[in-house]
C-alpha cells in the first residue's frame, strides 16, 4: 500500500501446524514470565509482522512483529533447503525472533539487517531486557553467497539476570559448476557454516564470574554440505557432516522427557543449566528428485551420536501411563510424581530402592526417511 509520503506499507503473516507448532514454543522459556499464555497464543503463528519500506538507496524496510530466523545456510521452510531434516547446528539454532527489524540496501548485492528483540528465540523478554543483535548478507556474484550473523542477547536466562549471551554464525554458499542442460552432471555447490559463542555471568554448573569471554561456555559447530544435480537438474545428491561443541547447552534443545519444556526444565538425565561435555552431531545423505519445480521427493539416511544420553532410546522418555503433569519431578515406576526433584527422597516417597522411573535415553540415533514436499 502506497502512502502520500513515498512510503509504502507491507504485512505478512503464516499459520504453523504439526511439528513446529509444537517444538517451536516447547523450546522457549520465556513463556513462563507474565500472566499472558503467549505459548498457546503463538503456537499456530510462525511469522506475523508489518512495516514500512523507503526508497532509501535499494531499499530500507522497517518491520515489526515475530520473524522466522533460520537464517545463513538453511531456510526456516523445508522446501528451499538442500536436505529436508535441518543440520543438527540448524535445529539448534533460533527459529524466530520477535521484535524490530531494519533492512538495509545500501547496493543490490548488500543487505544490512540490524535487530531489537526480545531475546534468544523468545516469545517475551527475559528479565526485563532487550536482546540485540542482526545480519550481514552479501552476494558479490551471482554462484556466491556470504553470510555472517551476529546474536548478542542480554540477559536471557530465565530466572538468571546476571548471564549474557553472545552467538555469531557465519556461512558460505559456493556454486562452483553450473551446466544446466547436462544430461548427466549439470551442478555442483557447497557450503560450510561455522558458528561460535560464550556466556559469561554466574550461573550454571560452571559458576561464572568473570566479566568478560576469556573463560567461558564456548560452543564450536561446523557443517559442510556438498550438493551434485544430475539430468538437468532433476536429480540431486546430498552429501553432509558435521560437529557441535556446546559445553554450556545453551544450544542444545531440552529433550521432553515427561512433557518437559524450557521453561519447566527437568531433573533426569540432562539438564541446560551448563555441562562438562560437549553434544556431537552428524547430519544426513539425501537422495532428491524434483520432477516440478514445485514438488521434491526427498530420501533420506542419517546417523547422530551425542557423548551424553540425548536422543530417545527404546523404552522412550515417557513415564507408565504417560506424562504425569509434573516433569520437573522425579517419576516413580508406578507413573505418578514422586513430589520431589531430589533423587534420594524420590526414592523413599516411592517405595525405596527400584521404585523410580528413568527414561531411557540413548548416544545414539539413525535412520532411514521418505519425504515429499509441495509449494503452492
Amino acid at each position: 500500500m502506497a502512502t502520500s509520503t513515498g512510503k509504502t506499507f507491507g504485512a505478512d503473516s503464516s499459520p504453523c501446524f504439526g511439528l513446529f507448532a509444537t517444538t517451536t514454543p516447547r523450546n522457549d522459556a520465556s513463556t513462563a514470565v507474565g500472566q499472558w499464555e503467549t505459548q498457546n497464543a503463538y503456537r499456530y503463528v510462525s511469522e506475523a509482522w508489518g512495516g514500512y519500506h523507503f526508497n532509501v538507496n535499494h531499499g530500507l524496510n522497517v518491520d515489526a512483529g515475530i520473524f522466522v530466523s533460520y537464517i545463513g545456510l538453511f531456510s526456516y521452510y523445508n522446501f528451499d533447503n538442500w536436505t529436508y531434516q535441518p543440520s543438527f547446528v540448524s535445529s539448534n539454532t533460533p527459529w524466530f525472533f520477535n521484535g524490530l527489524r531494519i533492512q538495509w540496501f545500501p547496493t543490490k548485492k548488500l543487505k544490512i539487517e540490524p535487530w531489537i528483540i526480545n531475546g534468544w528465540q523468545s516469545y517475551n523478554r527475559f528479565n526485563g531486557h532487550h536482546g540485540f543483535g542482526g545480519q550481514i548478507l552479501y552476494r558479490p556474484k551471482e554462484w556466491l553467497s556470504l553470510s555472517p550473523t551476529i546474536t548478542a542477547t542480554v540477559r536471557d536466562t530465565l530466572g538468571n539476570p546476571n548471564r549474557v549471551r553472545f552467538h555469531t554464525d557465519n556461512s558460505i554458499e559456493v556454486r562452483y559448476f553450473n551446466r544446466p542442460e547436462n544430461k548427466g552432471l549439470s551442478k555442483m555447490a557447497f557450503s560450510i557454516t561455522g558458528d561460535a559463542g560464550c556466556e559469561y555471568g554466574k550461573g550454571g554448573r560452571h559458576e561464572l564470574h568473570r566479566q568478560g569471554c576469556t573463560e567461558t561456555i564456548l560452543p564450536r559447530l561446523d557443517w559442510r554440505t556438498t550438493v551434485f544435480w544430475f539430468h538437468k537438474d532433476l536429480l540431486a545428491l546430498t552429501l553432509g557432516g558435521g560437529m557441535m561443541n556446546n559445553p554450556g547447552r545453551y544450544l542444545t534443545l531440552l529433550p521432553p522427557i515427561n512433557g518437559a519444556t524450557a521453561s519447566t526444565g527437568t531433573t533426569l538425565l540432562y539438564t541446560e543449566s551448563g555441562a562438562t561435555r560437549p553434544i556431537c552431531g552428524m547430519p544426513p545423505s539425501i537422495f532428491n528428485t524434483l520432477p516440478k519445480k514445485y514438488i521434491t521427493w526427498w530420501f533420506e539416511g542419517g546417523y547422530r551420536h551425542s557423548d551424553v544420553p540425548y536422543w530417545s532410546g527404546r523404552g522412550g522418555i515417557t513415564p507408565p501411563g504417560g506424562n504425569n503433569g509434573a516433569p520437573a519431578q522425579f517419576a516413580c515406576l508406578t507413573g505418578a510424581p514422586s513430589g520431589t526433584n531430589d533423587l534420594t527422597t524420590a526414592i523413599a516417597n516411592c517405595g525405596g530402592p527400584g521404585t523410580v522411573w528413568f527414561p531411557r535415553s540413548a548416544t545414539r540415533t539413525g535412520g532411514d526417511q521418505c519425504w515429499r514436499t509441495v509449494k503452492f
